[in-house]
């Protein structure tokens, strides 16, 4: 099984940005960048209503926490989009290449 996060996020370089991030650091194995969709929405009391590009982003479960963890310290946001759907079937060769290409990171102190 793989997981797809969804994003959204205001410009082409931080959705780029955020993309070569996950993908460098193993936490995705691919990133879509979906311009021109718009969001409508009520924050702070208001309607809002934004033009913004969608990530869709694929990885593990296993991975699913940190890559969740590193959207929020990096995402220009002060609540960004984080929802994880799974994907219970598909090409074998391709979830296979997904499981292959992430890494869970390293805890510094599970050395200690």
């Amino acid at each position: 099984m793989i997981k797809i996060v969804l994003t959204t996020i205001d410009s082409a370089d931080s959705a780029r940005q955020l993309a070569q991030i996950l993908v460098t650091e193993r936490l995705a194995a691919c990133v879509n960048i979906i311009p021109e969709v718009r969001s409508v929405y009520k924050w702070e009391g208001r309607l809002e209503e934004s033009a913004e590009l969608l990530l869709v982003i694929k990885t593990t479960p296993e991975c699913l926490p940190a890559l969740i963890d590193r959207i929020r310290e990096a995402h220009p946001y002060d609540l960004p989009e984080a929802v994880a759907l799974s994907v219970e079937d598909g090409l074998p060769d391709y979830l296979d290449w997904v499981m292959r290409q992430v890494r869970v990171p390293e805890d510094p102190l599970a050395g200690d």
